[in-house]
């Protein structure tokens, strides 16, 4: 292993991490005359980028607010997601030959459905602006000097250490190892002196054990709308049993608000009222039995599975009034106390990061490191799942871009 001393770099700043936020600051400060260097851990950029949506990279979405945002302070991303807006988003990706295509609650997604279109439009404008980007590229650690920062870094096992005026932490959070990621960026904000907020995995499956778990095991693969919910927050989307507990777009939401050893909740028929539906099906059909009833309402699978709860093979015109409230309770409130989540390898994004406090909401520098700024997921700014952390990531690499 050889090592270079420090090496004096022409670009305007060194940006550490090729995801959304780092190539969206390389090349909005291409377009303002500024020249930066992309180092990527990887052998190519925009991992999660790729992986994202499947593969087809829901890249923002329509009904973006601030509101959308998990925050020790609510009110951070106002100014980023103001001076980039998903308009903006829209009008980039168009220009550039990435026709959005709207699915469901907002969430757009590229018209061929190709993540790999987005990466290669953002390496394309890189080597049209003069971007570099360096991969196989480990930083080792970040310096402050009285000119400025060095990088050391590690490139193919040759250290170096880079020197530039400012610098850029763009280096995701811990979500998913095996694509390169790490905690890096905030143990550079703890080497400044910088608070960091306690971290977890955020949009990840939860998991169900010991003697509740069969239950779940049976319905593995059965997915049900439903609203689920918290004393912090609600959603209404699928839910899909598992072997190990419970996934889906809904407990995917509800996972950035759940702490463990609470309780969440699921209402299986959102908006309707089971008692109601019981009532006027029995006037027309008091025979049915609870059990075909459900059936239809649901998956024979998993009116079979209630059976351990209700009176399924009870005719709906013997229910009693206790057996519809129990049925009731269920269906409008079933209670599920996950033994935890899937972890960081499952988790989509984290909450939690770099102290918002410790960065300009405007320019999200660090107010007591000039020079030094941090975008993306290492900042405690977290989305909702379709879309949302991709538009925090193209407006934390705007904002970066226009102050580097």
């Amino acid at each position: 292993m050889t090592a270079n001393l420090t090496k004096q770099t022409h670009f305007d700043a060194i940006i550490i991490g090729g995801g959304a936020c780092g190539l969206m600051c390389a090349v909005q400060a291409g377009f303002l005359g500024k020249r930066t260097l992309v180092l990527e851990k990887n052998d190519r950029v925009g991992a999660k980028i790729l992986i994202s949506g499947g593969g087809r990279c829901n890249y923002t979405n329509l009904h973006t607010t601030h509101k959308q945002f998990i925050s020790q302070n609510e009110h951070f991303s106002r100014s980023a997601l103001a001076q980039w807006t998903v308009d903006d988003t829209i009008s980039f990706f168009e220009t550039y030959g990435i026709e959005g295509k709207e699915k469901t609650l907002g969430q757009l997604f590229p018209a061929t459905n190709k993540a790999k279109d987005i990466v290669e439009m953002f390496t394309s404008l890189c080597n049209d602006l003069d971007q570099q980007i360096q991969c196989n590229t480990e930083v080792v650690a970040v310096r402050q000097t009285s000119e400025g920062f060095e990088v050391d870094t590690l490139h193919y096992n040759r250290q170096e250490t880079l020197f530039a005026t400012k610098v850029v932490i763009a280096s995701g959070g811990l979500p998913i190892q095996k694509l390169g990621a790490s905690d890096f960026g905030l143990r550079v904000a703890r080497s400044f002196g910088m608070r960091v907020t306690t971290t977890s995995p955020a949009l990840v499956p939860l998991t169900i054990t010991g003697k509740d778990q069969p239950w779940y095991e049976q319905l593995s693969g059965n997915s049900i709308f439903c609203r689920v919910w918290n004393d912090r927050a609600s959603f209404e989307e699928n839910i899909l049993f598992t072997h190990w507990g419970l996934s889906g777009p809904a407990i995917l939401q509800i996972s950035s608000y759940w702490k463990p050893g609470e309780l969440i909740y699921v209402d299986m028929l959102p908006g309707q009222d089971i008692a109601e539906l019981i009532t006027t099906e029995r006037e027309q059909n008091g025979k049915k039995t609870l059990l075909n009833y459900l059936a239809g309402l649901f998956t024979k699978k998993f009116a079979d599975a209630l059976s351990g709860h209700l009176p399924v093979n009870k005719n709906l015109a013997s229910l009693s009034k206790t057996d519809m409230e129990s049925i009731s309770n269920l269906i409008h409130e079933f209670k599920v106390k996950p033994a935890g989540s899937k972890g960081y390898d499952k988790a989509e994004v984290m909450t939690g990061g770099v102290d918002t406090d410790e960065l300009s909401s405007k320019t999200l520098e660090a107010k007591k490191i000039p020079g030094l700024f941090f975008g993306g997921e290492c900042v405690d700014v977290t989305g909702w799942l379709g879309g949302y952390n991709f538009q925090w990531a193209w407006a934390s690499g705007f904002v970066i871009a226009q102050s580097i």
